[in-house]
């Protein structure tokens, strides 16, 4: 069985080497990364998710298996609630699956009132620009045309719907240090899988693939096993 392999945002298949090192395996630069061009227009995880299947289809015609991680992850859910007949078990790692139950830290005022003028016209878009660069995240500030409306899009995506569209086993795999998609997202979303396994990884953050890519492996390995002959 294929073990198709999802990076995450502004990262590389380079990441998954590891990890999928003598298996069956493909992973792809998803499109706006490393060797893969922007997306034609911007599309939300689900449009990556159709984009990956179409990809699959064509080196691997059975069931697969999919490692995501972050926002790959996001990809992979996506795929198997789309396609749940291709997919036949996940492994998912540092996936900001669901959205905090804290609010959403607001912009700076300064950026909202230049935003509100330039809305109006009172305001270049030069200078609009420069603002985002000074106020906006490290993803948004390294983004720029589809891609920058793409991160829009997927940071304000929760996937309740899609989770509880998935009826194939679940890996999660976890870093207990993980700021962007911490140990409770995962905990959440188990909540909402039909098959979870969760595996807590101490002294770990976001990184998984690089921090911790013997522990992602055996995952993979543990769900190979598992799979129907």
């Amino acid at each position: 069985m294929t073990v198709v392999g999802l990076p995450g945002w502004r990262r590389t298949r380079s990441d998954l080497t590891t990890c999928l090192h003598g298996l069956p395996s493909v992973a792809y630069d998803l499109p706006g990364f490393g060797a893969s061009p922007p997306p034609p227009e911007p599309m939300g995880a689900a449009g990556y998710a159709r984009v990956v299947l179409d990809a699959v289809s064509e080196v691997a015609p059975g069931p697969v298996v999919i490692l995501g991680h972050s926002f790959g992850g996001r990809v992979a859910v996506c795929a198997a609630a789309q396609q749940p007949e291709r997919v036949r078990a996940l492994v998912l790692t540092g996936v900001p699956l669901l959205r905090p139950d804290s609010p959403r830290r607001r912009p700076a005022l300064r950026f909202r009132v230049a935003r509100a003028l330039n809305r109006r016209k009172l305001l270049s878009d030069a200078r609009l620009e420069t603002l985002r660069h000074r106020y906006g995240s490290d993803d948004y500030r390294a983004a720029s045309g589809v891609v920058r409306d793409v991160l829009v899009k997927v940071v304000n995506e929760s996937y309740e719907e899609e989770l509880g569209k998935v009826r194939c086993p679940v890996e999660l795999v976890w870093g207990d240090r993980d700021t962007a998609a911490p140990v409770a997202v995962a905990v959440q979303a188990s909540g909402l899988l039909a098959d979870p396994h969760l595996t807590v990884l101490s002294g770990v953050g976001h990184d998984v693939p690089k921090e911790a890519p013997a522990e992602l492996r055996a995952a993979v390995d543990r769900r190979l096993s598992a799979a129907p002959a």
